[in-house]
């Protein structure tokens, strides 16, 4: 069977404030547990030593990911786990050296001492993590996981330069790359959400791929409202006020609402000028990445560093381009939205710690040029064309946090994605594909190599750029 990646994979919900740093990590530290059991000494464990590498160590701090992996041995689930417990299990941990493996019986952990941040780098793939447990009778298991962007875990025996998933399946329409998609949508004359639809409905049922397309949809919504509606300093010392809850309130005036739903209603009714629509956009992106800055749930599209672009494009689409637009019209957009990420994931990477920032914002993008292109009546020559012109201006973006925190630039440069993504959109759809020069597969593939090509300092380790630039003091 071929690799198969479904829209599920490519849009997960988690916690931030980043997928490969945080999510990954989390998930790595499920298996493990998972595999403990498999080998029969799980409830025998007495000792957890955890060793990060590369990435995941230079920036690990910044990035939460010594409290997700604690988070992810204590048998939290970061889909579903309340955000609010974050706090209390992580200092309960910290204060008591104890941890609840599995959330099933305690063992003896000091974080300070059994996650190990080590700065050299794995050569399979820039954010590698060894995990190794020690039985009572002095038994030792240990694996190694790497986090490969977008809440993807892989071990290292996979047979590519590429990281490709260890996903099997039966898709109907296989789709390696953009060219595969176009001749699939011309054989049977099929939209692109249609083909991938198709696609989708080999793994689940439809009333499935509903249900959990709406439950993203739902997610990202109750983000931006909640980033609308939270004022403060964000967490991680580089003092970030929060700035969508200013912009907001300039925006919506003296509206009344009390849900989510309610309150896009509301938006709807307000002034649409272009000035309105720059700020509407920027407010959405932003209020999404400071509730990923702040171990808030998000949904990776395609990673959280990344997680403001789709909903904020989506949003833009519900409440400036179309009032009548319901489930059909958000289903069409996840659905398209996944594929433009699934094709990138496929070709070169989503992660940052690999190819840069143009991994997750300049993917981001391309993939909410595309979904939008289609929504608002783009042949599927122009919905690729849409994802090729967003990516292209985004080739070379470097990954530079400072403080190795997923808040500066990486916040602002969610909103700077969402805007491109609409003006790519928008140049895709007064476009003849006849007079295209450049194929998106051929995008796809100069940001694989300028991906190998770019200095690992600009790649999420915060050894370069504005990373070094501005230092914490300056803040």
């Amino acid at each position: 069977m071929e690799e198969c990646i479904s829209v599920f994979d490519m849009l997960k919900i988690g916690i931030g404030p980043s997928s490969s740093h945080t999510l990954g990590p989390w998930r790595a530290a499920e298996r493990f547990l998972n595999e403990l059991k498999d080998q029969n000494i799980f409830h025998s464990v007495t000792k957890i030593e955890v060793n990060l590498y590369g990435s995941l160590s230079l920036t690990g701090k910044g990035h939460a990911t010594d409290l997700a992996i604690m988070l992810g041995l204590s048998g939290q689930d970061p889909e579903y786990m309340p955000v609010k417990n974050i706090d209390s299990i992580i200092q309960a941990i910290q204060a008591d050296k104890q941890l609840q493996l599995g959330n099933e019986f305690s063992i003896s952990f000091d974080a300070s001492e059994a996650i190990i941040f080590n700065k050299e780098f794995l050569p399979f793939h820039a954010n590698g993590m060894t995990l190794t447990a020690l039985t009572i009778d002095q038994k030792k298991y240990s694996n190694t996981y790497y986090s490969i962007g977008g809440g993807f875990v892989v071990n290292e025996d996979i047979d590519s330069s590429k990281t490709k998933l260890d996903i099997k399946c039966a898709f109907p329409f296989q789709i390696d790359n953009a060219t595969q998609l176009l001749q699939h949508c011309k054989s049977e004359n099929k939209k692109i959400s249609e083909i991938v639809y198709e696609n989708e409905k080999s793994m689940f049922t439809e009333k499935e791929i509903h249900d959990g397309l709406i439950r993203i949809w739902d997610t990202m919504l109750e983000c931006m409202y909640i980033g609308c509606h939270s004022e403060g300093i964000l967490p991680g010392g580089l003092n970030v006020r929060r700035r969508a809850f200013d912009m907001h309130k300039n925006l919506i005036g003296t509206a009344t609402y009390n849900s989510p739903q309610s309150w896009l209603e509301q938006i709807r009714l307000t002034e649409v000028k272009f000035r309105q629509i720059l700020q509407w956009v920027s407010c959405f992106a932003l209020a999404v990445n400071e509730v990923n800055a702040s171990l808030g749930r998000v949904v990776t599209a395609p990673t959280n560093g990344s997680a403001g672009v789709i909903p904020a494009v989506l949003m833009y689409y519900l409440v400036i381009e179309n009032h009548k637009a319901g489930e059909e019209e958000i289903k069409q957009f996840l659905l398209v939205a996944s594929e433009i990420g699934s094709v990138f994931k496929q070709g070169s990477t989503i992660s940052a710690a690999m190819g840069g920032c143009q991994a997750e914002i300049g993917v981001s993008s391309s993939m909410a040029a595309a979904a939008l292109c289609e929504l608002m009546g783009g042949t599927q020559e122009q919905v690729l064309i849409a994802a090729e012109i967003a990516m292209e201006h985004h080739l070379g973006l470097t990954c530079d946090p400072i403080g190795g925190l997923v808040q500066i630039p990486c916040i602002e440069r969610n909103t700077m994605g969402a805007i491109k993504a609409i003006n790519a959109a928008e140049l895709a759809l007064g476009t003849d594909p006849k007079n295209t020069k450049v194929p998106l597969d051929k995008v796809i593939n100069t940001m694989w190599e300028t991906a190998k090509d770019m200095n690992t300092k600009y790649k999420e380790t915060s050894e370069g750029g504005l990373a070094i630039a501005v230092n914490m003091a300056d803040c």
